[in-house]
């Protein structure tokens, strides 16, 4: 058993299939290059250093980050750095999320949040996962993150 697969172990039963069903929907649609592992204590997507040396400027010790999710007390969340940092991106998945989702958008700047299993956008998900390549995200974050 991996860390992802423990992680998710862990989690209550009502949690488990959800959080397992977004971990495929991600790894399904998900372009090649990233790799997925634990990433602040919760499975994540990065792309490793063997493609991007610089690592996250934060703490260059670490991949780059590029997606993430939770099983968070209230809600399972869904962290995307891509909509962060490229507004045409998120304005998508906002104008796109009601045609997915009966349920209101519940988002920040990066982190989506379903407060209901069943509400998960998981076709939607999907096609967010295929609008972003490694190296399209590399030359995002260098050019609106590193200095």
């Amino acid at each position: 058993m991996n860390e992802v697969d423990a992680y998710i172990a862990a989690l209550p039963a009502d949690r488990q299939e959800a959080m397992t069903q977004l971990r495929q929907v991600i790894n399904k649609n998900l372009p090649p290059g990233f790799k997925e592992v634990i990433g602040y204590k919760m499975p994540s997507w990065v792309v490793p250093h063997s493609s991007y040396p610089a690592g996250y400027h934060c703490d260059p010790k670490l991949p780059l980050p590029f997606v993430s999710i939770a099983s968070q007390k209230n809600f399972i969340a869904l962290y995307h750095m891509g909509m962060y940092a490229v507004p045409e991106l998120y304005q998508w998945f906002t104008e796109s999320y009601p045609h997915f989702s009966k349920t209101k958008l519940d988002m920040g700047k990066s982190c989506v949040r379903f407060k209901k299993p069943e509400s998960i956008p998981f076709e939607l998900i999907g096609q967010l996962m295929q609008r972003m390549t490694p190296d399209q995200w590399i030359n995002v974050y260098e050019t609106a993150f590193r200095r």
